[in-house]
């Protein structure tokens, strides 16, 4: 049996839920497909498929082997692709998703550097806070903080992001400094209503056990550049990424409280859907982002 032929089989039989459509996809007949998908099924000594005159779907053990076939595929594809088309230039229209703040600070001055570097290459940037389904809204790429929830995107690991607690040097003069979590809680805090548990901030104590604090403010807002005014004012402490405030932590108009009790487990994150045929405009564009932000990012370096 040909393992590679009968993978690509099963995959298009599973996609198209349709053996005649799969065979007209792969090129092949009918009954090759079906010999195959059962070739493989002995193979494996598992029913993949639930086959009946009026419907065809994945069994509980084809949907695990569905899964990962597709992206045994992908990154073979992958591989060939980076082979063939080392000289081929990045060229059409790019559409990317970004966060909001992040996009606005740190992407969009990069974007004039991709260009230049890209002739070929336009650009189409939407950015917003909420989630974004990839492929049904035509995304080819987006820029993620945090972790990967959707297993069916490609995922590449940017940068670090750093979290910290911080107010203004006139906000500790006025109300002291906290010294441990807990302390939080007789502070004026100023949360972000864009995070579905704003009021609970989490910290790890010294043998790593989760200390969750809810923190309480008369100040919440669904924005981390307000928060970061806010903060700069004196209104209190706030819980912030150093993209947002690396350069007033930097110039001192900031200052950081309770850092070995922060947990620093975000990254930031370029994904894109699963593509039998990875483009030259995506692979290049995340390849400049990785240069661009990581693995030490500038809003994090000392001057």
């Amino acid at each position: 049996m040909d393992r590679l032929a009968a993978l690509e089989a099963f995959v298009s039989v599973a996609e198209a839920q349709s053996f005649s459509e799969a065979a007209r996809r792969l090129r092949s007949s009918k009954s090759v497909v079906s010999r195959q998908v059962s070739a493989l099924e002995a193979e494996l000594g598992a029913r993949l498929l639930h086959r009946t005159t009026r419907s065809l779907t994945l069994t509980e053990a084809g949907r695990g082997y569905f899964e990962r076939a597709t992206r045994i595929l992908a990154d073979l594809d992958e591989a060939n692709l980076a082979v063939s088309q080392l000289q081929v230039a990045p060229r059409g229209r790019l559409r990317i998703n970004a966060p909001m703040s992040f996009g606005f600070l740190h992407l969009a001055p990069a974007l004039p550097d991709f260009l230049a570097l890209y002739p070929e290459v336009s650009v189409d940037v939407t950015m917003n806070d909420r989630f974004v389904d990839l492929v049904e809204e035509g995304f080819d790429v987006a820029v993620r903080i945090g972790t990967l929830d959707d297993s069916s995107l490609i995922a590449r690991r940017l940068a670090p992001i750093r979290r910290v607690v911080c107010a203004s040097p006139a906000y500790f003069q006025a109300h002291g400094v906290p010294q441990s979590p807990d302390d939080l809680k007789a502070h004026e805090c100023l949360c972000n209503s864009n995070i579905a548990s704003a009021h609970e901030w989490r910290f790890m104590a010294p043998d790593g056990k989760p200390w969750p604090v809810t923190v309480k403010g008369r100040l919440s807002v669904n924005n981390g550049d307000a928060l970061r005014v806010a903060a700069l004012k004196g209104l209190g402490l706030t819980n912030l990424p150093t993209f947002i405030v690396g350069g007033d932590l930097q110039a001192g108009t900031l200052t950081t409280v309770l850092d070995e009790f922060i947990p620093q487990d975000m990254a930031l994150n370029a994904v894109y859907p699963h593509a039998r045929h990875l483009s030259p405009k995506v692979r290049a564009f995340v390849d400049f982002l990785a240069n661009r932000f990581g693995p030490r990012p500038y809003w994090d370096l000392v001057e």
